[in-house]
């Protein structure tokens, strides 16, 4: 929990956008509550990358449509991937499936429920799938969500083997998968447990796969194709 205490500085700057944010959700104003939460993550990733001088280096973005609803799906070195995954992708709205440990940290996990990311329980399996369900329906309301399904962080740059059957929120509303491989983050802080500044991250996006009318054998082999994908940018 270490460099929490620094990114609540951050995230306390968030205060309005907040507001705009639950005041769009409370209007049904769903494009509205859209757009102030890309407002947020933008200002809150900006200052992040430029606060620790991120050397944030993207290859294939022109792999990235022009909007959303996508399921981007990435391997997960540290904690600081999610400061570059908003940086990187900021045409979208991009919530999170994140472990439901993550909603105890004060400040950050509720950050974090609020830009429409998802809880998930993974030692529970009823939860779990009614945590894939509330990601679906997100994604059918046009909001675009990030999957990491190593399940934790791999501090290293070595990857873990990814779970299998997250990827159902992709293939369920047929929204468009974009795997996306980072290197380097793990360096910003899980290497010495200390936050580094002037780290180079390489952010590699690879071309989208389509799920709309795969088969069953197709589905079947997503999750290896995709890791596949994302091994291969490492």
């Amino acid at each position: 929990m270490a460099p929490f205490w620094k990114l609540k500085r951050a995230l306390n700057e968030l205060a309005p956008y907040e507001k705009e944010i639950l005041e769009k959700r409370k209007q049904g104003d769903l494009e509205g509550e859209r757009q102030a939460i890309l407002n947020c993550c933008r200002h809150w990733s900006d200052h992040m990358v430029k606060t620790y001088r991120m050397d944030v280096q993207i290859t294939g973005k022109e792999f990235l449509p022009e909007k959303g609803p996508v399921v981007f799906v990435g391997n997960h070195q540290g904690y600081a991937d999610i400061i570059v995954c908003l940086y990187v992708l900021d045409r979208f709205q991009t919530g999170f499936v994140a472990k439901s440990s993550l909603a105890r940290i004060p400040f950050y996990g509720k950050w974090i429920e609020n830009i429409r990311s998802v809880y998930i329980k993974r030692e529970d399996s009823r939860a779990s799938l009614k945590a894939i369900q509330e990601g679906i329906e997100l994604l059918e309301q046009g909001f675009s969500l990030i999957i990491f399904p190593e399940g934790t962080r791999s501090r290293k740059k070595e990857m873990g083997a990814f779970r299998k059957g997250p990827l159902r929120l992709a293939t369920k509303p047929e929204v468009p998968i974009i795997p996306f491989t980072i290197d380097g983050s793990y360096r910003v802080y899980e290497e010495t447990g200390i936050l580094t500044s002037g780290v180079p991250i390489r952010f590699t996006i690879h071309p989208p796969i389509e799920t709309k009318g795969l088969s069953r054998s197709q589905i079947k082999e997503l999750d290896n194709r995709v890791e596949d994908l994302v091994r291969s940018g490492l």
